[in-house]
């Protein structure tokens, strides 16, 4: 099993305030960090969360708005000044490996780690792991955006014991490959995974959306989603607003997790209007059942499906 949880580093859109930074999510997986977005200064976020320096890192940005990518260039420098080695992955819109290099050479700093930049094309598959991938969608907002999913790959069912004792077979690394799913030969004898565990069991999937308006290619990129983290920006009552800036209210936000069925609801992105956030979650729970605001520092656990009934659960902050 891996661990995998979510940690907001900053929940504002457009400025920050006094409570929130702008925007950034990094999910922690493991002993791997997946950076979405990072709105300037969120690097204080970052080093106040002790998410580690040197863990294996990517980084994936939605679109060249300001609050969404200039973190970026001070989040490099404080992690080369701390001492990073390992390199670093960041995957965004084409202008954006143009927009580092630029930066870079205009400020001239320098970073002891490699940064490997990796521009996307198209929707579909951006990273391809062992266990998991992440894939993106065109969300529809002023710039060219996507959206996000972190799936992981099924896991192999609940080992019988009793049965694979039956059989003879020793602990150790026999164990292992067929619980990894792995067929054996042991004894003499052909022995199937699937008859010494049950079936396997689905992995975990994230959605991030950046800003957009709700659409139906959206609800279908994050279908049954356990955890969906969506562009509240407004109340209903500026719907007006939300479409003219092509962003969304609360209400759509839930409306469309309801659509796809997402098992718990993360708001984020909010209007420097709001101070209190728990009008944009009762206007949501109208539609949705688990509904939650993000805020800055929170951490929400990722659980998998047969873990818990109820999607993502609250870990305080960090």
């Amino acid at each position: 099993m891996v661990e995998m949880r979510i940690v907001f580093l900053g929940t504002s859109a457009a400025i920050p305030t006094a409570t929130r930074g702008l925007s950034s999510a990094v999910i922690i997986r493991g002993q791997e960090l997946l950076i979405f977005d990072a709105g300037e200064g969120m690097q204080q976020n970052f080093i106040k969360s002790r998410l580690g320096v040197n863990k294996k890192l990517k980084i994936f940005i939605t679109h060249m708005h300001a609050d969404h990518c200039l973190g970026v260039l001070g989040l490099l420098q404080t992690l080369s000044l701390l001492g990073r080695e390992a390199p670093v992955d960041i995957f965004g819109p084409p202008k954006f490996a143009r927009f580092i290099k630029a930066n870079m050479n205009i400020l001239s700093f320098g970073l002891i780690f490699e940064v490997r930049v990796i521009p996307i094309e198209k929707e579909g598959m951006v990273v391809k792991e062992r266990d998991y991938l992440v894939s993106c969608c065109n969300a529809q907002h002023i710039s060219p955006t996507y959206a996000f999913c972190v799936i992981e790959q099924e896991r192999a069912g609940i080992f019988n014991i009793e049965k694979i004792k039956k059989l003879g077979i020793p602990e150790g690394c026999l164990y292992k490959r067929l619980q990894s799913g792995e067929d054996i030969t042991y004894g003499g004898k052909h022995i199937l995974s699937t008859h010494v565990t049950g079936p396997k069991r689905p992995g975990r999937k994230v959605g991030i959306s950046a800003d957009t308006r709700p659409t139906n290619k959206l609800r279908d990129f994050f279908r049954d989603c356990d955890l969906l983290v969506f562009d509240s920006t407004y109340s209903q009552n500026q719907w007006q607003k939300a479409k003219d800036r092509m962003h969304s209210t609360a209400s759509e936000a839930a409306i469309l997790a309801q659509a796809a069925g997402a098992k718990k609801l993360l708001l984020t992105h909010f209007s420097a209007r709001y101070v209190d956030t728990m009008e944009l979650v009762n206007e949501a729970r109208a539609f949705h059942n688990n509904v939650e605001a993000a805020e800055d520092m929170r951490i929400v656990e990722i659980p998998y499906q047969d873990a818990t009934d109820t999607g993502a659960t609250e870990n305080g902050t960090a």
